[in-house]
């Protein structure tokens, strides 16, 4: 039965890529247990995933990703955590939180275990306020409002259709700083929320997250990295990149902070080095791109957003690297796909890739 701290059991999916057994799960049940899983299976699709006893869930490994897409699977990045958004686009509920499978429940100030699900679900269901940066901080929190000065105009705010959670422990750093602060852990809870203005962007880890998928769905995709492709452990900054610019577009709102996870373990920095090494170059001509990007007023929805972006990014930063020509088909192929298995728009009920 749902209770205060099981919100939304109907309307929302917990997607999770893994290539291991999801032991894990078991010091998320308290949490977790009432919500459906969709849990994307990387790497080899003959080996059995194991899912603790009590979770519903679903399980898609390659070959029901080929299945279900045909040709256009070649948008789904394999032997690497950006399968992931193949689990978004299958969903059939309004919200979607993902969590990677060595992140583990944090623990508050005094000790109380942190319900990140819940504290997503309260991000999402409160207004964001990207046009006025409100001092102290989210003005829909219990004991917080907005300071003197705020305009009333932009008190009521705008949809969010993000939440970025943060990480206790292990810090989502990149290999250079790996390799120079190996003993560094973040041990600092900061009790905040706060909407990232418009204009801004922003790191996106997809290790904690929660999105509105009717509102940002189509553009949720962690692009092509991993296996045959020169770059990886970039997928999430680069939904983030597009989520963003498209988010301040349609006046919708990302926020960041609260909820904390602890992350477990540290990925080898020399293996990330190799899968990081163009990205380190290319974020200085791709995060320029992003800041200048202006979508026509004509683009009213995600999808006319996302396809207008790859238009972009094949025009400007193709001049990088072929690797942008070959991404920006990709997101055409995505929206595609989304489309396809999505047919009355973002949030359709589906059945086994087929709508109802």
């Amino acid at each position: 039965m749902a209770s205060a701290t099981h919100l939304l059991t109907d309307e929302l999916d917990i997607v999770i890529p893994t290539i291991r057994n999801l032991d894990f799960l078991e010091m998320w049940r308290p949490f977790l247990q009432p919500y459906h899983l969709i849990i994307v299976q990387d790497g080899d699709p003959s080996k059995t995933i194991k899912v603790p006893d009590g979770f519903d869930y679903e399980l898609y490994n390659r070959n029901d990703i080929n299945r279900i897409l045909g040709p256009r699977s070649s948008c789904i990045s394999f032997k690497d955590s950006a399968c992931r958004c193949f689990g978004y686009m299958v969903s059939k509920k309004k919200y979607i939180f993902t969590i990677d499978d060595d992140c583990f429940v944090a623990q508050d100030p005094a000790g109380k275990p942190v319900n990140a699900l819940e504290q997503h679900i309260k991000n999402l269901l409160s207004p964001s306020t990207p046009f006025f940066f409100n001092t102290l901080y989210d003005p829909y929190r219990d004991g917080a409002d907005f300071v003197r000065g705020y305009p009333f105009s932009l008190r009521e705010g705008v949809p969010t259709a993000v939440s970025h959670g943060l990480w206790l422990n292990i810090p989502d750093y990149d290999a250079p700083t790996q390799l120079v602060k190996p003993l560094e852990r973040n041990t600092r809870f900061v009790d905040a929320v706060l909407t990232i203005p418009k204009g801004t962007l922003f790191p996106m880890c997809g290790m904690n997250l929660g999105f509105d998928r009717d509102l940002i769905g189509p553009a949720m995709y962690f692009g092509l990295m991993g296996d045959g492709q020169p770059i990886g452990r970039y997928d999430d900054m680069w939904a983030g990149w597009c989520i963003k610019v498209i988010c301040d577009h349609l006046g919708l709102g990302v926020k960041t902070g609260l909820p904390y996870i602890y992350h477990s373990k540290a990925s080898n920095p020399f293996v990330n080095l190799r899968k990081e090494y163009k990205g380190i170059f290319w974020q200085e001509e791709i995060i320029p791109f992003f800041q200048a990007a202006v979508l026509p007023k004509d683009c009213t929805t995600v999808q006319a957003c996302y396809v207008e972006l790859s238009k972009q990014v094949k025009e400007k930063l193709g001049k990088v690297d072929p690797y942008f020509d070959k991404l920006a088909e990709a997101m055409v192929t995505w929206i595609e796909a989304w489309d396809e298995l999505n047919p009355t728009g973002p949030g359709a009920k589906l059945a086994n890739g087929k709508a109802k």
